[in-house]
């Protein structure tokens, strides 16, 4: 398992806002520093959502399935990362299950529900499409729960799908432990995606 303090890649992008070293939810792990999260504390509270309960179960059902899929060791503790973690539904089966999480999400909302929900994982604000801002090597495995379907769309004019795609995949290759998995659950809108 990578060292939790060395994983993160700084990177400025115009726009964007990334974590620096140093700033990784290091609760519970030994020899490990106190939470911080960055840098979504102080968001504004606008377009909160409430979950009912049985989107939380779909949600955290869908979660075990993807745990289960990372084919990970048995009784031992990954590093993960949760692409789109949103408010932390898919982080919190995680953390039940012993692991250690990183959550990216384009959303400041969904990333400040998250931190209210006081979930146990570190929250990344990013653009997947723009790439994973972390070292080569640093998950034990990577999952996301319907989210990669959003890089099929171009939601402004200089957006292009297909190099958001390149750009997601390359970098989800580079981040994650060689001979990892990830799982990618995704609801696309028609058969081209």
């Amino acid at each position: 398992m990578a060292d939790p303090q060395s994983c993160f890649m700084t990177r400025q992008k115009p726009g964007n806002t990334f974590a620096s070293e140093g700033s990784l939810n290091t609760a519970g792990r030994p020899g490990v520093g106190k939470r911080q999260v960055a840098p979504v504390a102080g968001v504004a509270r606008k377009g909160r959502r409430i979950w009912g309960s049985r989107m939380i179960d779909i949600q955290t059902r869908m979660a075990g399935r993807a745990l289960e899929l990372l084919c990970l060791p048995e009784n031992k503790p990954c590093y993960l990362l949760d692409i789109g973690c949103g408010t932390g539904l898919s982080g919190s089966y995680l953390s039940d299950e012993g692991h250690y999480w990183v959550g990216l999400d384009i959303s400041p909302a969904m990333l400040d529900e998250a931190v209210d929900r006081e979930i146990e994982g570190d929250l990344l604000l990013g653009d997947m499409g723009q790439g994973i801002p972390f070292k080569p090597g640093t998950f034990d495995g990577c999952i996301s729960i319907s989210a990669v379907q959003w890089l099929c769309n171009a939601n402004k004019k200089s957006e292009n799908p297909a190099k958001r795609l390149y750009c997601f995949f390359a970098s989800l290759f580079s981040v994650l432990v060689r001979g990892s998995r990830a799982v990618l659950q995704l609801y696309p809108e028609n058969s081209e995606q």
